[in-house]
């Protein structure tokens, strides 16, 4: 999971709940200034960044996720301490009702 280089909606959400357990943090880094619907967010500053416990997830994001795709190289030598990895599609593909669907299924 942390050796990929794109996570998709689904895998996000799963590989958050599992490295929860594991004491390590995901957290989702907006590059664009457009904030996803029913996730937290941060805004990239890479300051502000730097203040998360070593070993975080740093997910990041743009419209199609192409650029933060082609940045990761940047983003790993930015930030050696944590692990970085691109969402896939972007915003362009996130489904705010995600989590919902997924709560249904377990009920079903």
């Amino acid at each position: 999971m942390l050796e990929k280089d794109e996570w998709t909606q689904e895998e996000l959400f799963k590989y958050s709940k599992e490295l929860k357990k594991q004491g390590k943090k995901v957290v989702v880094i907006d590059t664009i200034l457009k904030p996803l619907d029913n996730i937290e967010t941060i805004t990239y500053n890479p300051f502000e960044m730097k203040d998360y416990p070593h070993g975080t997830v740093f997910v990041f994001y743009c419209d199609t996720g192409k650029t933060t795709k082609e940045r990761l190289n940047f983003y790993r030598k930015k930030f050696p301490e944590y692990v970085c990895v691109s969402l896939r599609g972007g915003k362009g593909y996130w489904r705010p009702n995600f989590q919902l669907l997924q709560e249904l299924k377990k009920n079903v």
